[in-house]
C-alpha cells in the first residue's frame, strides 16, 4: 500500500470528508468542475466506497523500469500479477481469471474511465503503458460500481495526466538486462480555458527466454476545454503498436532446469501476438446545482495478427457510451448521496483462422466468423448518512448482454442472451478523521467471452458466472502508520474455468459447479523519522491470503483451486535522505506449494525473490535510479496454464525471470 487513501483525502479540506453541514452546497459552488480529478480528489472520492479500494499515485512507480503493469500493482493487497513474457501478465484480483493461460477476464480494465476490454469481456495488457499514468484506481470485487463494473475481480482504471497537472517536458530513458530499452517523453500545458497533454513511448526487449523478443510504440493524448466553471469536456486519443514473440509453456522440469529455453513447437510455428489499436473517446462533466453529470462516448479499433497453434487474424470494432450522475444533498437533516448511471458497450469481432505453417505462414482457411456482442448495464447506488459519520448504502445493477456468432463456413453459429441482476448493501463508518470501518455484501455476474467456446457446437452453451461476496474491513492512519485490511468470502456458482488440455491448443472453458474464494488483503505503510535532519525509513508491505477451493464438486470434490500461492507477500524497506537519495531492499515471497491442476496432482514450488533499488529524486528537474531484481537468480515458476489433471510432463509452466538489473534517468522541466 504505497499511499494511504485517508491521508491523501485529509489534505483536501479542513473538515472530514463525511461532514455534512448546512453550507455544503455553498462550498461546492467554489469548486471548478473537472472531467479528470487530481490524485487527491480521486482518493477522497474512492474512500466513500464501503470496501476494498486503492489509489496508486505515479510517485509509487515512476522510479522503476515500469515495464509492465506489475510495476504499478505490486503493493496492492489482493492483486496478484504473474508476468508471462514481455509486457504480458496474468492479473488476478480475488482469484478472478485464475485459469487463463492468455488474456484476462474477471476484471474491467479502463483507460480514463473508458473500457479497454473487448465487448465480450476479454482483455490483455499489451496496450498498457505503465509510464503514462498519473495514478491508477483499483476497485476490488463488487466495489467497482463507480464504473458500472460487474466482475468478480472488480475494475482497474488507468488515469493519464492533463495539461493542468503535467510538466511542459517530462522525458526518461530506461535500459536493462535482456536487451531492454525504453524511451518516453511527454508534454502538457494550459492556454486559458484549453489544456492539452501528450505522451509517446517506444521500447524493445530481447527477452529473458528464447523467442520472447518484442517491441512497442504507444501514444496517449487528451485535450480539455472548460466551457464554464461548471462544464468541462475532454477528448482522448490513444494509439499502440505492439509486437511480441511467444516462447510458450514448458514442463516443470524444463522451466526450472533450463528456464531460458522456449518450447520448440512455439519456435517452429513462430508464435506471436501483434496488435495495433486506436481508441477515441470524449467525456463531458457538468455540475447542475448539487448534481454532477458525466457523459461520453468511445470507439475502439484493434487489429490482431496472431500466429499461434493456428494463424488468427481478426479485427475488433467496439463502441459505446456512458452516463453517470452523482447527486449529493441533504434530505431534511440527513445527507444523501445518490449515484445512477448507464453503460452501453457493443462490438464486432471479425475473425479468420488459418493453418499455421512452419514460420508463421498462413495455410488453408479453417474458420471464418463474425462475433457480435451487446451489453447494456444500468446501475444505482444510494448512501444515506444516518449520522454525519455513518452511511447505509444500497445499490443494484442490471445487465442485459447478448452474444451472437455468425459462422461463415461451419456450423458454429448461435445466439445467447443474459439478463442479470446484482444487488449490493453496505455500511461505511468514519470512526474518526483518519479511520474507517466498512462492510458490504454484493453480487457479481460475468458473461462468457467468445474464446470460451460459447458456440463450439450447436448444443453447447455456457452459463454466466455468479458470485455473492461478503466483505468487512478497515483503512486509516494513526501517526506514521497507515493500513488497509479487508476480509472477504465469495460464494461462486458456474465459475468460468479455462483448462489447458493440450500444450499446442487454446484452453477449453467449462463451468465449475460451486466454488469458494475467500481471503485476507492487508496493506501497511509507515514513514519513520530517523534524525532531526529529515532522514526517514519508509516501510511498505502487502500481504494476500488466498483460500480458494471447490465446494463438493462432482469431479474435484473439495480440492484446492490452482494457480496462485495461498500466501503472498511483497515488502520493502527504503531509506530516504532529504537530498533526494534513497536506497533499500524489497522482497517477493510465496511460501508453501500450490497446485497447477484441479486434480491437485502437480504442485508449484515456493520461492522468495530478493530485490534492491537505489536512486536520486531531486524533485523538480532530475531523477535517476538503479534496480536489481531476483538478485539470487532464483529459478521459479511465474505462471501456470491451469489443467484439469496434469502430469510431470505437462507443458503448462512459464519460468520466472532470472537475475536482472535496470537503470534509468528522468528529466522534468
Amino acid at each position: 500500500m504505497k499511499t494511504s487513501i485517508i491521508a491523501l483525502a485529509a489534505a483536501l479540506a479542513a473538515t472530514p470528508a463525511w461532514a455534512a453541514d448546512a453550507d455544503q452546497s455553498s462550498r461546492a459552488s467554489d469548486i471548478i468542475v473537472t472531467a479528470t480529478p487530481t490524485t487527491e480528489q480521486a482518493a477522497a472520492e474512492i474512500e466513500r466506497t464501503p470496501g476494498g479500494v486503492e489509489v496508486v499515485p505515479d510517485t509509487a512507480f515512476k522510479n522503476t523500469p515500469v515495464q509492465h503493469i506489475k510495476d504499478i500493482l505490486a503493493y496492492v493487497p489482493g492483486v496478484i500479477t504473474q508476468p508471462r513474457m514481455g509486457d504480458d501478465a496474468r492479473v488476478s484480483v480475488r482469484g478472478s481469471g485464475l485459469s487463463r493461460a492468455y488474456g484476462a477476464r474477471g476484471i474491467s480494465l479502463l483507460l480514463d474511465g473508458v473500457p479497454m476490454n473487448t465487448a465480450d469481456g476479454l482483455v490483455d495488457f499489451f496496450e498498457v503503458d505503465p509510464s503514462a499514468y498519473r495514478y491508477v484506481e483499483i476497485f476490488k470485487g463488487g466495489n467497482a460500481m463507480r464504473y458500472g463494473a460487474n466482475a468478480l475481480g472488480g475494475a482497474i482504471n488507468l488515469v493519464t495526466p492533463t495539461g493542468r497537472d503535467a510538466a511542459p517536458l517530462d522525458a526518461r530513458i530506461d535500459v536493462g538486462s535482456f536487451g531492454y530499452v525504453k524511451g518516453k517523453a511527454s508534454t502538457g500545458g494550459v492556454s486559458g480555458t484549453l489544456d492539452y497533454f501528450a505522451t509517446v513511448s517506444a521500447q524493445r526487449i530481447d527477452g529473458y527466454r528464447d523467442h520472447s523478443d518484442g517491441n512497442a510504440l504507444r501514444g496517449n493524448m487528451n485535450v480539455g476545454y472548460r466551457i464554464s466553471p461548471d462544464v468541462e469536456t475532454r477528448f482522448y486519443l490513444t494509439g499502440a503498436s505492439t509486437n511480441q514473440r511467444i516462447p510458450g509453456e514448458v514442463s516443470k522440469a524444463s522451466a526450472l532446469g533450463n528456464p531460458r529455453a522456449a518450447n520448440p513447437e512455439w519456435v517452429r510455428q513462430d508464435q506471436q501476438r501483434n496488435v495495433e489499436s486506436v481508441r477515441i473517446s470524449n467525456k463531458t462533466t457538468v455540475r447542475l446545482d448539487q448534481t454532477v453529470l458525466e457523459f461520453g462516448a468511445f470507439y475502439n479499433w484493434r487489429h490482431v495478427d496472431h500466429p499461434i497453434y493456428e494463424y488468427l487474424d481478426y479485427t475488433v470494432d467496439d463502441y459505446g457510451g456512458f452516463l453517470r450522475a452523482v447527486d449529493d444533498r441533504n434530505l431534511g437533516s440527513l445527507r444523501n448521496r445518490l449515484i445512477v448511471g448507464a453503460n452501453l458497450h457493443n462490438g464486432k469481432m471479425d475473425t479468420e483462422q488459418f493453418v499455421n505453417l512452419t514460420g508463421a505462414v498462413k495455410g488453408a482457411l479453417t474458420q471464418s466468423m463474425v462475433d457480435t456482442s451487446k451489453n447494456l448495464s444500468i446501475y444505482a447506488e444510494d448512501s444515506l448518512y444516518v449520522q454525519p459519520n455513518l452511511a447505509l448504502i444500497a445499490g443494484v445493477q442490471y445487465l442485459h448482454a447478448t452474444r451472437d456468432r455468425r459462422d461463415r463456413i461451419g456450423t458454429g453459429s448461435g445466439r445467447q442472451s443474459f439478463d442479470l441482476w446484482s444487488p449490493k448493501f453496505g455500511l461505511l463508518w468514519d470512526v474518526q478523521r483518519d479511520v474507517q470501518l466498512f462492510a458490504n455484501v454484493s453480487r457479481s455476474a460475468e458473461v462468457p467471452s467468445y474464446d470460451a467456446g460459447i458456440f463450439s457446437s450447436p448444443t453447447t452453451s455456457m452459463e454466466a458466472q455468479r458470485a455473492t461476496t461478503y466483505e468487512i474491513g478497515t483503512r486509516g492512519r494513526s501517526g506514521v502508520i497507515g493500513w488497509d485490511v479487508s476480509l472477504y468470502r465469495s460464494e461462486i456458482r458456474n465459475e468460468l474455468q479455462c483448462l489447458t488440455l493440450f500444450p499446442w491448443a487454446p484452453c477449453t472453458t467449462t463451468n465449475a459447479d460451486r466454488t469458494v474464494h475467500q481471503g485476507i488483503e492487508a496493506g501497511l505503510d509507515a514513514t519513520i523519522p530517523l534524525s532531526p535532519s529529515g532522514g526517514s525509513l519508509a516501510l511498505t508491505a502487502a500481504y494476500t491470503y488466498s483460500d480458494f477451493f471447490f465446494d463438493d464438486d462432482a469431479i474435484y470434490g473439495n480440492n484446492r483451486i490452482p494457480g496462485v500461492p495461498k500466501h503472498y507477500l511483497r515488502a520493502e524497506m527504503l531509506y530516504k535522505h532529504p537530498s533526494g537519495f534513497y536506497a533499500g531492499p524489497n522482497v517477493e515471497w510465496a511460501p508453501g506449494h500450490y497446485f497447477a491442476d484441479n486434480a491437485n496432482t502437480l504442485t508449484v514450488d515456493p520461492y522468495a525473490l530478493l530485490n534492491l533499488k537505489a536512486g536520486f529524486d531531486l524533485g523538480e528537474r532530475w531523477s535517476l535510479y538503479v534496480e536489481g531484481r531476483n538478485l539470487t537468480d532464483k529459478r521459479y515458476i511465474s505462471t501456470v496454464a491451469i489443467a484439469g489433471t496434469a502430469s510431470p510432463t505437462s507443458e503448462i509452466f512459464n519460468p520466472g525471470t532470472g537475475r536482472a538489473v535496470f537503470g534509468g534517468m528522468r528529466f522534468t522541466w
